[in-house]
């Protein structure tokens, strides 16, 4: 609990995380709905340059360059992906969420800070490791990164099916599994605090995201103690956050970092 703190803009609350005390940084409630990182960035930085792709819950990372010649091309048509990483100082990167996970990493040694977008699909696909490989393509070493997993739906009330579970934790599972999803879950079993907790109804199980993001940070040589995960769930805390899952309806919050 002690890495992260409640702050306020214009009288609404934003949540931010000590790990991420040098970059202008936060975790937005659904009080700030439907304002969009264009005028969030003021409660952060005012000059910063904001970024934010259309999100499609797959791995792809762009870099903020690589994001303005695609707009370019395009013609303004913002470019599929749910990670994005900054080339310089003063620019915003955003990602917006309603129970998938928003993550945010810095680089204490350069500066540079990346925002990922993780829900089951992307955490299945290993969004949050392509996003540390292209950090190091940048120049940044393991080391020095800050990793900060923000609110999203907790493992103790998000039932999935054992197929979707296994889907996500075969990333994790300590020997090589066959395809067989009851091999895979009985395999992340082995590990301490398994991401993945029973559910009474047949074929289906809890899955906790986070855990998983955090356990694959951790095979890639990141400590734990480079990792802060919010201790927030967006299902259980209507009175902070949009679910999906709660109330199914398309909103979300945004979550954003500014680099130095």
């Amino acid at each position: 609990m002690h890495n992260w703190h409640w702050r306020t803009w214009n009288g609404l609350p934003y949540l931010t995380c000590s790990f991420l005390e040098k970059w202008p940084h936060g975790f937005f409630t659904q009080q700030f709905w439907p304002r969009l990182p264009a005028e969030l960035v003021e409660a952060l930085h005012p000059k910063a340059e904001t970024y934010r792709v259309k999100q499609v819950h797959g791995n792809r990372v762009l870099s903020t360059k690589e994001l303005e010649s695609t707009v370019k091309a395009a013609a303004t048509e913002l470019p599929q992906a749910d990670g994005l990483l900054t080339e310089a100082a003063g620019e915003a990167v955003w990602v917006a969420s309603a129970d998938c996970t928003p993550v945010l990493i810095a680089d204490e040694r350069t500066g540079q800070v990346a925002a990922v977008h993780a829900g089951w699909r992307g955490t299945a696909a290993k969004i949050v490791p392509s996003a540390i490989a292209r950090l190091q393509e940048k120049g940044s070493q393991l080391k020095d990164l800050r990793i900060a997993l923000g609110p999203a739906i907790a493992g103790e009330v998000y039932q999935v099916s054992t197929e979707v579970a296994a889907e996500v934790t075969a990333t994790i599972a300590p020997t090589e599994t066959t395809d067989d999803p009851t091999a895979i879950l009985d395999a992340v079993q082995q590990i301490p605090q398994p991401p993945v907790l029973p559910d009474s109804e047949p074929g289906r199980v809890r899955l906790d995201v986070r855990r998983t993001i955090a356990l694959q940070l951790e095979q890639l040589s990141i400590y734990p103690e480079q990792i802060a995960i919010a201790p927030y769930c967006t299902y259980q805390s209507p009175e902070h956050f949009f679910s999906y899952r709660r109330d199914n309806l398309k909103k979300v919050q945004w979550s954003g970092i500014v680099s130095v």
